[in-house]
C-alpha cells in the first residue's frame, strides 16, 4: 500500500512540475505535511536525507536529578550501592510520576580529593524493553564504582594517574538523565518475556562494561558495504543496534558468497609470486600478468598456490581523491589447504581475511 501510495505522489508531483529529488526536498516542510499527508512527509524527509521517522526524545526536566552527598565519604562498593538503590528508587518514581523512562543515564561522583568522574550508559529500547528500571540502575552504579576502584588498583599498581579512577573517598553520589522517552510500558512476547539465561547474560555484559569500559563488549550490526570489513560494525552492548539504510543495498562490486569468516583487523602482508619467482600483477583491464603459484606470508612462510580465483577490481569514490580506493582481489588456497583473500593496492599485495 505504502509503494502504491508513493507512485501516486510521484505521478502528482511531475504533474506539478517537481521533477527532481532536489526541488522536492527544496520546500517547505509544513507544506508538503498539509498538501500531500504523512506519505508526502515521509518521502520529503527521503529527499531530504533525513530520517523517517526522528527520534521520539525530550529534554530531560531538570527536577529529575537525584544527588546524595555522603558524609563520611565512602570507600566501600556495597556500602555506596546501598545508597545507589535507594537513589534509583528515587529516580524511577519521579520518571513514573511524569509518564517517562529513561533510556540514558549519566552516573556521577565526586571524591574527597575534588575528583568527578562521570559515565553514560545506555539501556537499549526496543519493542519488548521498556527503559531503566530501578533495579537496573542500581546495579549499573555499583558496577560502574567497583570499575572504577578496580581500576584504581590497578593504576596504584602501575604508578599510572591518568585513567579514569576514584582517588579517594565519595563525597558525592547523582544521577542525571540524559535521554528520556515516553513511557510506553513494557510489550513481552507471545510466549513471555526474556528467558533467564537472556537476563543473566545482559547483566554480565553490563557488569564487563562497568569494569573495563563500554567498549569491552560489543555486538555486530550489519552495514553493509563492498570490503569485508565494511560489511559489520561493531556497537557497544546497550547502544542501539539499529541497521542504516544502506545496509540491504545491493553495493555491485561486492565479493560473492561465501563471504570471509575472518577479517584482520590490520592486513597482514604478503606477496603473491608466478612460477618464476617474480610478483604478480594486475593490469587496468582486470587481468593477472601470470598465474599465481605461490603466496609468501612475510619472509618466512611460502605456501604454493593449489587453486585461485579473480581477480575482481573494486573503485570506490573516484570522484573524491582523499578517500578514492582502487583495489584487485583473489581467493588464493594453498597447499596447507587455507583459504584466503588477497588484495592488491597502490602496487602492495595484503591479506584482508581468511576463509575458515
Amino acid at each position: 500500500a505504502d509503494a502504491l501510495a508513493l507512485v501516486d505522489l510521484v505521478d502528482l508531483l511531475q504533474r506539478l512540475g517537481i521533477h527532481t529529488l532536489g526541488a522536492f526536498a527544496a520546500l517547505p516542510h509544513v507544506d508538503v505535511a498539509s498538501r500531500f499527508g504523512p506519505v508526502g512527509e515521509r518521502a520529503w524527509r527521503l529527499a531530504s536525507g533525513m530520517d523517517v521517522r526522528p527520534p521520539q526524545t525530550r529534554v530531560p526536566p531538570p527536577d529529575l536529578v537525584v544527588r546524595t552527598d555522603l558524609d563520611p565519604p565512602v570507600e566501600r562498593v556495597d556500602t555506596a550501592a546501598f545508597v545507589a538503590k535507594a537513589m534509583a528508587e528515587t529516580f524511577h518514581e519521579r520518571l513514573a510520576e511524569r509518564g517517562l523512562a529513561c533510556t540514558r543515564v549519566s552516573i556521577e561522583a565526586e571524591t574527597v580529593d575534588g575528583v568527578q568522574l562521570a559515565r553514560l550508559w545506555r539501556h537499549e529500547r526496543s519493542g519488548n524493553t521498556g527503559g531503566l528500571t530501578s533495579q537496573n540502575l542500581a546495579d549499573r552504579v555499583r558496577w560502574q564504582l567497583d570499575g572504577w576502584l578496580q581500576r584504581r588498583a590497578v593504576a596504584d599498581a602501575k604508578a599510572d594517574a591518568t585513567d579514569e579512577r576514584l582517588t579517594g573517598g565519595i563525597v558525592m553520589l547523582r544521577l542525571v538523565p540524559d535521554e528520556v522517552v515516553a513511557d510506553e510500558g513494557r510489550q513481552l512476547g507471545l510466549w513471555g518475556g526474556s528467558s533467564a539465561a537472556d537476563e543473566r547474560a545482559s547483566r554480565a555484559f553490563a557488569r564487563v562494561q562497568g569494569l573495563l569500559g563500554p567498549d569491552a563488549v560489543c555486538i555486530p550490526v550489519l552495514t553493509g558495504g563492498r570490503r569485508p570489513g565494511d560489511l559489520v560494525t561493531l556497537v557497544p552492548w546497550g547502544d542501539e543496534r539499529v541497521a542504516p539504510p544502506t545496509a540491504a543495498n545491493p553495493w555491485p562490486g561486492r565479493l560473492p558468497t561465501p563471504l570471509p569468516t575472518v577479517v584482520y583487523p590490520m592486513p597482514l602482508t604478503c606477496t603473491v609470486l608466478d612460477a618464476t619467482g617474480a610478483p604478480v600483477g594486475v593490469s587496468g583491464r582486470g587481468e593477472v600478468s601470470a598465474p599465481p603459484t605461490r603466496l609468501a606470508v612475510g619472509v618466512e612462510r611460502v605456501r604454493a598456490v593449489t587453486t585461485w580465483a579473480g581477480p575482481w577490481p573494486l573503485e570506490e569514490r573516484w570522484w573524491d581523491l582523499q578517500s578514492a580506493r582502487r583495489q584487485a582481489r583473489m581467493q588464493i588456497v594453498t597447499d596447507d589447504m587455507r583459504a584466503y583473500l588477497v588484495v592488491l593496492e597502490g602496487g602492495s599485495w595484503w591479506i584482508e581475511a581468511e576463509y575458515a
